[in-house]
């Protein structure tokens, strides 16, 4: 709870407005919100989560977004992690992993070719979501572990390569022009801020223990 205290901080020194749902203690997985739904532009993809004990969680995501975006589902056979979804101008990358199948992208590219986005897609190996191992700090600028993903899929990009120590240092958060990065993984920030990104940190080790990433926690979007 300190952590995420903290981690809502950061937040707000970013720029955002910070919205809470409803607390739901049988429901611990909550915290990681990014799951539920991935939001663009013009619509919120609500998602179906690979584990059942998660999909009661969909509900209060889809009151909170509905006033800010038009909606769509992700029905069955598909399941759709969020962290299993990776966007990039014009380009969606989609993790198929333990948690998000063929049929979720599938699914998930009939909604956004209307929209001009690609969708692609990429096998996940080794952790539990795509944004374990991969994340944007820019545009154009990926922040990567090559262990568990391929670094070629996304060889039009520029690429800072984690610190080998830290494999879980590739989960960063891009939000008001600047990178949040893990307490825990000072190596891997001091490449950021080497290449000129600017950085702040934040103490994320508890939430780690559950394989959860700074990117996990929350929704961010521009709201109308």
């Amino acid at each position: 709870m300190e952590e995420h205290a903290l981690y809502e901080r950061c937040l707000d020194q970013l720029g955002c407005r910070v919205q809470h749902l409803p607390d739901t203690p049988d429901l611990p997985d909550s915290v990681f919100v990014e799951d539920t739904a991935v939001v663009f532009d013009d619509l919120a993809v609500i998602a179906r989560p690979g584990a059942r004990s998660r999909r009661p969680e969909v509900p209060s995501v889809v009151e909170a977004l509905r006033p800010h975006r038009r909606l769509a589902f992700i029905e069955a056979p598909g399941t759709l992690d969020g962290g299993d979804v990776l966007v990039t101008p014009g380009t969606a990358y989609v993790g198929i992993s333990g948690r998000t199948n063929a049929a979720g992208a599938r699914q998930l590219a009939a909604l956004l070719t209307p929209l001009g986005m690609q969708v692609e897609t990429v096998d996940v190996t080794g952790c539990l979501h795509l944004k374990s191992a991969v994340t944007p700090a820019g545009d154009r600028l990926l922040v990567l572990n090559p262990s568990w993903v391929d670094r070629a899929i996304f060889s039009t990009f520029d690429v800072i390569e984690i610190d080998p120590s830290e494999p879980f240092a590739a989960n960063v958060l891009r939000a008001g022009g600047r990178v949040m990065c893990a307490a825990e993984h000072p190596r891997t920030r001091a490449r950021l801020d080497a290449a000129g990104i600017s950085t702040l940190s934040v103490p994320a080790g508890e939430l780690a223990k559950a394989e959860g990433g700074l990117t996990c926690g929350s929704l961010i979007f521009a709201t109308r």
